[in-house]
C-alpha cells in the first residue's frame, strides 16, 4: 500500500508539471511587478493517517497581521532564509513542531496578496497525534481539518467583497464551526487544483 508522502508527492510532481491549471489569484492586487512584496511562507502540514488532515491555526485577536483569521503555521522569511526554512522555523515557533519531524514533500504555488505579502506554501507530512504546544502569543487555538474535506473543490465557496470601490472575489470554506477564508483558503484553492487530490 503507497504511502501518505509517495502519494501526495506523486501528485505534487504531475501537478507542478502542468500549464493550464486556473489558479485563483488576489484581485486586488495592484498591476504593477512584485518587486514591493516581502517574501512569507507556510507549512501546509499534513498527518500521516488512514484518513489525513492539514493542520490550522486561529491566529489571536491582537495580532496586526490578519488577527482572528485562520491560517496556516507561517510568516515571514528571516534574512538568508528559503521558504523552506522560513515554514518549518515558523510551524516550531507556534505548534512547537520538531523540524526532524516533518518529511517536505515541496513548495507550491507563490500566493500573493493585496496586503503585500508573497507567500510560498510548502507542503509536508508529520507523524499522526504529533503532540503540540502551541505559543499562546501567536495561536488562539489549532485543529486538524480532514484533507478530503478541505482539498474537495465542491466545499469551495465563491464569496464578494466590496474593496476601495470594487467588487472583489475571495473563497470560504466551513468547516464545523471553522470558517476558513481570505489568503488561507485562496492558498487552500489552489493546492486543491494542483494536487487534484479528487481526481
Amino acid at each position: 500500500m503507497i504511502g501518505l508522502y509517495d502519494r501526495v508527492a506523486e501528485m505534487h510532481r504531475s501537478g507542478h508539471e502542468l500549464d493550464d491549471i486556473d489558479l485563483h489569484t488576489d484581485t486586488r492586487l495592484p498591476p504593477d511587478d512584485a518587486s514591493g512584496y516581502r517574501p512569507a511562507a507556510v507549512l501546509a502540514a499534513m498527518t500521516e493517517r488512514q484518513q489525513p488532515g492539514f493542520l490550522l491555526i486561529h491566529r489571536p485577536s491582537h495580532m496586526r497581521a490578519h488577527p482572528g483569521q485562520i491560517a496556516f503555521p507561517g510568516g515571514k522569511l528571516d534574512p538568508g532564509e528559503t521558504a523552506e526554512q522560513a515554514a518549518l522555523r515558523e510551524a516550531h515557533e507556534e505548534l512547537g513542531i520538531n523540524p526532524g519531524e516533518v518529511r517536505v514533500i515541496g513548495a507550491s504555488d507563490v500566493y500573493r496578496t493585496g496586503s503585500g505579502f508573497e507567500i510560498t506554501p510548502v507542503i509536508g507530512v508529520i507523524p499522526p497525534d504529533l503532540e503540540l504546544d502551541p505559543n499562546p502569543n501567536e495561536v488562539a487555538q489549532w485543529f486538524e481539518c480532514p484533507a478530503d474535506y478541505l482539498l474537495d473543490p465542491a466545499n469551495h465557496k465563491q464569496q464578494w467583497i466590496e474593496w476601495e470601490g470594487a467588487q472583489h472575489a475571495y473563497w470560504e470554506i466551513t468547516w464545523q464551526h471553522h470558517v476558513i477564508w481570505g489568503v488561507t483558503a485562496g492558498v487552500i484553492v489552489n493546492l486543491s487544483r494542483r494536487l487534484r487530490w479528487h481526481g
